[in-house]
């Protein structure tokens, strides 16, 4: 597969998706990129944003293993990655997989469990495998996490630590519609009773297993020049020189955005990086990895004002 097939793949996606979802173009996009670049993606938003239908409707258009877990105060971890179950008639355990055995799991509502569950995704996000009795099971190179929370409601949730926030490649915000969308939306769904489904909606399977790997080893053949390279470090070195952030983003951020840019821009039909690459991924790449300094929080600024504000500080490369 060339980069112009990605191209192509990306469009069938995106085509596919808009059955069924208004808008989001750059949500879709961003879920793309991770694909292909082999990263997770967190989806914040209010109640009613399509968080939920975008990631059904996502893997809807994937030939690969789809698999849900709502996350809730009494989930377990091992309800999320399974456990060996004893076999009285054959006295012997049995492997019983949890719903993460998949190749793309969304993890709704990620932030109302117990931080005990969410840390089960913590090897699994990084590793893509888990330990089960100190034996490792594969999750497949591919293996991908859409998670979802929401920001507004605060009783009975549990915010994510920074070490698992550190392993989302992209933290989305998905917000309310225009006008013009949510007359769209009105007219897509306020005529069926019930949840939207993405059949009836007729989204139906655009890519295979096979054409994803390959469109990821399309994707690690763009061009990344030392230049872009370098603008990627100092834009991530500069999250830990402002004194209106307090944490800044780590080395794997610098690595993980340098793979994103070659993603992105393989969907737009390239096979280099430019700098407006890195730029338009930086604010979703950055948001949830670096925490505010006091002062700032007292000013009232927030850390999407900040990052872009960073984003035009550092020069890129001509």
């Amino acid at each position: 597969m060339n980069i112009a097939d990605v191209s192509a793949l990306a469009g069938r996606v995106r085509g596919e998706i808009a059955k069924a979802v208004v808008g989001q173009a750059d949500s879709v996009d961003l879920l793309l990129t991770a694909l292909f670049a082999g990263g997770h993606v967190l989806l914040e938003g209010p109640p009613g944003t399509a968080k939920t239908l975008l990631a059904q409707a996502f893997a809807a258009t994937l030939g690969i293993r789809f698999g849900r877990v709502q996350f809730t105060p009494d989930l377990m971890p091992g309800d999320i990655i399974g456990a060996n179950v004893f076999n009285f008639q054959t006295s012997t355990f049995s492997l019983t997989k949890g719903p993460i055995f998949c190749d793309l799991l969304l993890a709704d509502e990620i932030n109302r469990t117990p931080p005990k569950t969410q840390a089960a995704l913590l090897e699994a996000m990084q590793e893509r495998q888990v330990t089960l009795d100190g034996v490792g099971h594969s999750l497949g190179d591919r293996f991908m996490v859409v998670a979802t929370q929401n920001p507004i409601e605060q009783q009975g949730t549990y915010p994510l630590p920074e070490a698992q926030l550190d392993r989302f490649l992209f933290k989305q915000t998905l917000t309310y519609p225009t006008v013009e969308e949510e007359q769209a939306i009105v007219l897509m769904h306020g005529a069926r009773s019930g949840l939207p489904d993405t059949r009836d909606l007729g989204v139906g399977r655009v890519a295979t297993a096979a054409e994803i790997e390959a469109a990821a080893a399309a994707t690690a053949g763009v061009r990344l020049t030392p230049e872009i390279a370098d603008y990627v470090v100092r834009l991530v070195r500069a999250t830990r020189e402002t004194g209106d952030i307090e944490a800044g983003a780590s080395p794997r951020c610098a690595a993980m955005l340098a793979i994103a840019a070659r993603a992105r821009a393989a969907l737009d039909g390239r096979d280099y990086v430019i700098p407006d690459d890195v730029k338009l991924l930086a604010p979703a790449a950055l948001r949830h990895r670096v925490i505010l300094s006091p002062a700032a929080e007292i000013e009232g600024r927030r850390v999407d004002q900040i990052v872009r504000g960073l984003i035009d500080q550092v020069e890129a490369p001509r």
